[in-house]
């Protein structure tokens, strides 16, 4: 039995007809830029979230970068985050000319709030708390601290799509928050796309102006801008999956109870999930003992695995201009080297997760 981490040729089958037909029918219009595709993808997520305004982009890092620049956040100011994360979100600070400085995580591998205020300096501008794997960060607290500091959240949301805390959306308790719709998202494009929301009408116009090269019109340049549009093509793609995206979620947190029945072994730590969060587990990130060893065995069964991700953002050879070391960070360390994360996409059967179930309980006896 062969057991595949990633849904996307699965999903193809099943979507090929609709998605072709949705090729057909945005090409066949003959304009690909800025059409009414985008603008009525922005009005589905503000209405599936609750935020006031959505600005389709071409990545969730840009994104990141551009809610970033959005609030004035440039050189010489700080901005708190994980070290638990895709190295965008690092890399989007950098490159608006800020330090990131970073915090511990909990076992749940989210930023850990209560170490938050020790890091806060005078530069401090803004707490950027990262959604990781669709979990929901303490966000009552963390917008409590950026309260009493006077300090802006910005919450990196690109794995936060159908994640839910106290019954709100992810990316609605901040001035701003990033999404990606990369293909490995739960909402995904057919390449990288994402978006930003907000309920601010000037971060929205501002964003809305430099996706599009800072231009009012095309003879009217009011500010130097980017290239960061949305493809029509894949906004048209979005509309149609977030349609879907209720039924995709329930049915991966339905096979994350069903590893919860066939995983015996105690060598694993599954994910918990609080009492007042809906996490919609882009990813199933587990904590296992003997990871690589593991993994190794998985594959040997035919079983797709992955370390996501095994090396924490201070430690990056990329990072060394921060002046972090090993050691800095001991539970993001220490998590790091045991994430692994096994198949639990929407079209798996409960067959091949008591497989998979039963192959990780045959490792570790």
């Amino acid at each position: 039995m062969k057991v595949e981490l990633i849904d996307l040729k699965k999903r193809y089958e099943e979507e090929r007809e609709d998605l072709l037909n949705i090729f057909d029918s945005v090409l066949k219009n003959g304009s690909l830029v800025l059409t009414d595709e985008v603008k009525n993808f922005e009005n589905n997520i503000t209405n599936y979230t609750g935020a006031k305004y959505c600005v389709g982009l071409n990545s969730g890092t840009d994104a990141l970068m551009m809610s970033l620049w959005s609030l004035g956040i440039t050189k010489g100011d700080e901005v708190i985050t994980s070290p638990v994360s895709f190295i965008a979100s690092v890399g989007a600070i950098i490159h608006v000319g800020a330090k990131p400085v970073f915090v511990d995580v909990k076992e749940d591998l989210n930023i850990n709030e209560e170490l938050i205020e020790n890091a806060i300096t005078d530069k401090t501008k803004a707490i950027m708390p990262v959604h990781w794997s669709g979990k929901i960060c303490n966000m009552d607290k963390i917008n409590k601290i950026a309260k009493k500091y006077n300090l802006l959240v910005i919450e990196d949301a690109a794995q936060g799509m159908g994640s839910y805390y106290n019954n709100r959306h992810s990316g609605t308790f901040g001035k701003i928050a990033s999404f990606s719709a990369h293909p490995l998202k739960n909402l995904n494009a057919v390449g990288d796309a994402g978006f930003v929301i907000t309920d601010s009408e000037e971060l929205n116009d501002k964003i809305k102006l430099y996706r599009n090269h800072g231009m009012e019109s095309r003879d009217n340049v009011k500010i130097f801008g980017v290239n960061s549009r949305l493809d029509s093509l894949h906004a048209e793609i979005l509309t149609y999956r977030l349609k879907k995206l209720k039924s995709v979620i329930k049915k991966r947190r339905s096979n994350v109870e069903i590893y919860r029945k066939y995983i015996e072994t105690e060598k694993v730590i599954l994910p918990n999930e609080n009492p007042n969060s809906y996490d919609s587990y882009v990813m199933f990130i587990t904590l296992s003992e003997k990871r690589d060893e593991l993994q190794k065995f998985l594959e040997s069964k035919n079983i797709q695995s992955l370390i996501y991700y095994g090396t924490p953002l201070h430690l990056h050879k990329a990072s060394k201009i921060l002046g972090y070391k090993k050691g800095d960070f001991k539970m993001a360390e220490e998590l790091c080297d045991k994430v692994i994360s096994f198949p639990h996409h929407q079209y798996l059967s409960e067959e091949q997760i008591k497989f998979v179930s039963d192959s990780i309980n045959l490792f570790y006896n």
